[in-house]
């Protein structure tokens, strides 16, 4: 299938399954926190999936190499973000199994049906609207700060979608820890599997993974944790799986 490519635009190979995507050098690009998210999702065969804020489709086309779930919605804001994900839909001819929605988050159960959804993901902004620069280029403000959407939304929105027992997986800063625990269980998404990670063994983390089930009984159990460089500077053995490829 041909795909025309826009100014500024370049096609990445995901190295997993022949997948690639189009990647936006002047926007934001996707990063190691959603390929790490992508792999912490144990998907089970055959389930329908949200993911909610999902920028250039990274999550949903990089899941379709890795676990085999039958339909995923993309939900993304802005126009021209959403339109080059669905043509890295089409550009690796998934236009069957991932649909993405140019919609506002808010609005997604004006789209879906309401406690349908088998798992729901989310690499969400992680900054809050007044803290550090705001950057200037406008998607990638989006992106980084909560200016379309609070995390209490994006977690709100994730229950709504789930069914019963239902997972909700997310990446996120340690800082922002105690807010999304106070939210999971606000809106019954039972915390139950957490992962932190480190850029080295010495530093301390600046990303965690975690897990949570729609109305599932308290108990959260602590993965070991993850760490992205060994003492010499090198990716370490677990992240060179997790990409497939040799860094």
């Amino acid at each position: 299938m041909e795909i025309i490519l826009k100014e500024n635009e370049k096609i990445e190979d995901l190295q997993c399954k022949g997948l690639r995507i189009i990647q936006n050098k002047k926007w934001f690009c996707f990063g190691m926190d959603a390929v790490l998210l992508t792999n912490y999702c144990d998907i089970r065969k055959d389930s329908k999936i949200v993911d909610l804020g999902t920028g250039t489709g990274i999550i949903p086309i990089l899941l379709s190499g890795k676990r085999n779930y039958s339909k995923a919605y993309g939900i993304e804001i802005q126009p021209e973000v959403a339109e080059m994900a669905e043509r890295s839909v089409r550009l690796n001819n998934l236009q069957d199994k991932i649909h993405i929605l140019n919609i506002d988050l808010k609005d997604t159960l004006n789209y879906l049906e309401p406690n349908s959804f088998d798992a729901v993901i989310s690499n969400p902004p992680y900054m809050l609207p007044n803290s550090g620069l705001i950057n200037p280029e406008d998607k990638k403000a989006i992106s980084r700060h909560e200016l379309k959407c609070t995390l209490e939304d994006v977690v709100k929105i994730a229950s709504k979608l789930l069914k019963p027992q239902g997972r909700f997986y997310m990446v996120h800063r340690p800082d922002r820890l105690a807010d999304i625990f106070w939210y999971l269980r606000e809106y019954r998404l039972e915390p139950k599997q957490i992962r932190f990670v480190h850029p080295s063994v010495s530093k301390k983390p600046n990303l965690f993974l975690i897990r949570a089930s729609k109305g599932g009984k308290p108990e959260l159990k602590f993965d070991p944790p993850l760490y992205i460089y060994d003492d010499e500077g090198n990716y370490t053995d677990e992240v060179i799986r997790i990409y497939g490829t040799h860094l």
